[in-house]
């Protein structure tokens, strides 16, 4: 056993974005983005989400404002990390943490819209890694591994913007 972990999964969308979640969002999340940052802009001197930032004092609040509109779309996803799954093609890794942020907006150009979300796994126990998978399950099962209890497990493959997030040593115990 390695140790306990948590993933973060970074998913950037765009205007290329073509499954209907993905593309919902960017829809919504543009919509919002222009409609919020026009109280950050009622001279219409700024075109660009980059200008907003150099220009207007506190218009980064424009992450925050505009991901709320995501969070009815956030959770349709069951508190389950998209598009990561596990060998059996299912969506298994929990979250319920999240970072939104905005990359790239443009309040005329919507195909110029961009964000980020970062998904933050829940703590798994990190057993093993078996070729470009790793053997996880989920919460803290120290106790129940090392009693040599049987515990359910699952593979998780190795992606590009899927990366371990934070880690705890199997020897490290803090109760």
């Amino acid at each position: 056993m390695k140790g306990l972990i948590r993933l973060s999964y970074h998913k950037v969308i765009d205007a290329s974005a073509t499954k209907p979640w993905d593309r919902a969002v960017f829809d919504e999340t543009h919509q919002e983005f222009f409609m919020q940052a026009q109280f950050y802009n009622q001279g219409h001197i700024y075109q660009t989400f980059q200008e907003l930032l150099d220009n207007v004092p506190n218009a980064d609040r424009l992450h925050y404002q505009t991901s709320r509109v995501a969070m009815g779309y956030l959770k349709q996803l069951n508190q389950l990390i998209p598009d990561v799954v596990n060998a059996s093609g299912m969506q298994s890794l929990p979250f319920t943490q999240f970072k939104f942020e905005i990359l790239a907006s443009h309040m005329q150009q919507k195909e110029a819209h961009r964000i980020a979300i970062t998904f933050y796994s829940d703590l798994l126990t990190w057993i093993d890694t078996i070729g470009n998978q790793l053997l996880i399950t989920n919460g803290d099962q120290r106790e129940p591994l090392q009693a040599g209890n049987e515990v359910s497990t699952d593979l998780i493959a190795l992606q590009p913007n899927l990366s371990i997030w934070s880690f705890q040593p199997a020897g490290s115990v803090n109760q």
